[in-house]
């Protein structure tokens, strides 16, 4: 896929982090790709909607499973703002998505080679193909930026 295609799903990805953000949810965005067209969106909701598995990454496979009539998603690519958690690789391994790109790492809980690889263990039947850095800069300044406002708020209190 030619980057410029890469970078406009990322956008998109990154527009849905910024939703996150106004209903004061961590800014996290991703979007599934299939054949060159959107086929889920979704965005971190948790707080709102009281389900700590409602990560970004979820959500979109959610929509794309819905839309799309199949709880697999084999062909699809799944574009997230941040490297994804153990939770949702475990989603990712089971929707059976190809390819999985991400924007800014995740030190503390990133299962993509940051805290941990899950996609380079061997005993998962498996396999989905990963690229980080996609805008990584942007993907953690929505990041960075919506932290350092809340540590702000809280020492004003």
């Amino acid at each position: 896929m030619p980057r410029s295609a890469e970078e406009a799903y990322m956008r998109e990805a990154l527009e849905l982090a910024r939703q996150a953000e106004a209903l004061g949810e961590v800014p996290v965005g991703a979007v599934v790709v299939k054949d060159g067209e959107i086929v889920g969106r979704g965005f971190n909701a948790p707080i709102s909607r009281h389900d700590p598995s409602a990560h970004a990454e979820m959500m979109a496979l959610r929509d794309a499973a819905q839309r799309l009539g199949n709880y697999r998603l084999p062909g699809c690519e799944l574009f997230v703002t941040l490297e994804p958690c153990a939770m949702c690789s475990g989603a990712i391994f089971h929707a059976r998505i190809a390819r999985v790109v991400f924007g800014a790492r995740d030190l503390k809980t990133g299962a993509a080679g940051s805290a941990l690889d899950l996609f380079a263990a061997t005993q998962i039947n498996h396999h989905a193909e990963v690229e980080g850095g996609i805008l990584a800069a942007e993907c953690g300044a929505v990041l960075s930026g919506f932290f350092a406002a809340r540590r702000a708020a809280q020492k004003s209190n």
